[in-house]
């Protein structure tokens, strides 16, 4: 955990310098390679090109979650007219022009939280991801978002219950939606050219979800995707029609990092499971997947790392037409005897009914 971000002054080290590790950027971040190098460069392109248009940065808000001592912030900037924010937030859009948006990177947001404002920084991406010490009580509260060019934008953030024994994290695609992702051309389709109308919600995993809800007051419901925070907006609207429990989405930003062309998704899952299980030491955590792409075996890994935090875990058994357009499906050969529960079936009623025979319901 950090505490508040520190905002560096207008006059201060290129931003390109800092992030490349120049003489100015002592320990803040390893030098960049090529690949980041070149996508930072079409950015900044980018970014001239719409400041010339008159868009100027908003910020695009994310749920929000924390203790009664911390809260995490999560949030994105971006150029657009500043009407935009509730047209991405709340208007029926197609996928690909959520990738259209021009990030804005190492700019301030401050973070006001009960009236009380904290300066953080955007990554190179235009994504806000900081922990800030504050006091607040458990359930849900509202705080503020702005740039020193924008007006103030409202962002949900969940306080756990320090009484609270079980958490949910639950993958998104196959799970809480039928995406068939692995496919490419799926993928493509999926992503750039479906409005969230169009997306199917697996049959019973609303309302698996909000029993949970309901019989653990005060604990937290995690959504853990490899998607991108392009695709944050979409997927809230989705989850909200189709009566998913509200709670943070945690995405990654796509592109190259400061060593590699592109992220590792099964990497972004692992550092965010180990880092809700240090998060939060009071909680034993319901993990929810799939059996079409990795989702097994990555809980498996991460419950033999953690036996003692993992309630059960929940995996959706795909269809046989979706295990197809998936690649295939696990064997789900794990141990019923072992010290995780594994439970398995094809929607949330299903994996309901067994979980509740584990007194989990």
């Amino acid at each position: 955990m950090t505490g508040p971000a520190t905002t560096p002054d207008a006059d201060g080290p290129n931003p390109e310098d800092r992030a490349a590790g120049g003489p100015d950027s002592g320990d803040l971040a390893p030098p960049l390679r090529l690949p980041a190098r070149l996508e930072d460069r079409f950015h900044r392109f980018r970014e001239r090109r719409a400041r010339r248009r008159g868009l100027t940065p908003v910020v695009m808000p994310y749920t929000g979650y924390g203790s009664t001592q911390w809260i995490r912030v999560l949030s994105r900037v971006l150029l657009a007219k500043p009407e935009a924010v509730d047209d991405i937030r709340y208007r029926k859009i197609r996928g690909w022009r959520s990738f259209t948006s021009v990030p804005v990177g190492e700019v301030t947001v401050h973070v006001g939280v009960d009236g009380v404002e904290h300066p953080v920084t955007a990554d190179r991406g235009g994504v806000v991801d900081e922990v800030i010490e504050v006091a607040l009580s458990p359930g849900w509260h509202t705080i503020t978002l702005r740039t020193g060019e924008s007006q103030p934008v409202s962002a949900p953030v969940f306080i756990v219950d320090p009484a609270a024994t079980i958490g949910l994290i639950s993958d998104v695609d196959d799970t809480v939606m039928v995406t068939a992702l692995p496919r490419p051309l799926l993928a493509a389709w999926n992503t750039f050219v479906l409005d969230e109308h169009a997306r199917t919600p697996v049959a019973g995993m609303a309302v698996l979800f909000e029993k949970l809800v309901r019989d653990h007051p005060g604990s937290p419901v995690v959504y853990l995707s490899t998607g991108a925070w392009n695709v944050a907006p979409t997927l809230t609207r989705f989850l909200s029609r189709h009566l998913y429990p509200p709670g943070p989405l945690l995405l990654t930003d796509w592109g190259p990092t400061h060593d590699r062309w592109f992220r590792s998704g099964r990497v972004h899952k692992e550092e965010s499971l180990r880092r809700l299980v240090a998060e939060f030491p009071n909680l034993s955590w319901i993990l929810v997947g799939d059996d079409g792409q990795h989702d097994e075996d990555l809980y498996a890994s991460f419950a033999a790392e953690h036996p003692d935090r993992i309630a059960a875990v929940a995996i959706r058994q795909l269809s046989g037409g979706e295990a197809v357009l998936a690649g295939g499906r696990k064997t789900g050969d794990h141990d019923p005897d072992g010290p995780i529960r594994w439970v398995y079936a094809p929607d949330g009623a299903g994996l309901a009914d067994q979980l509740a025979a584990y007194g989990l319901l």
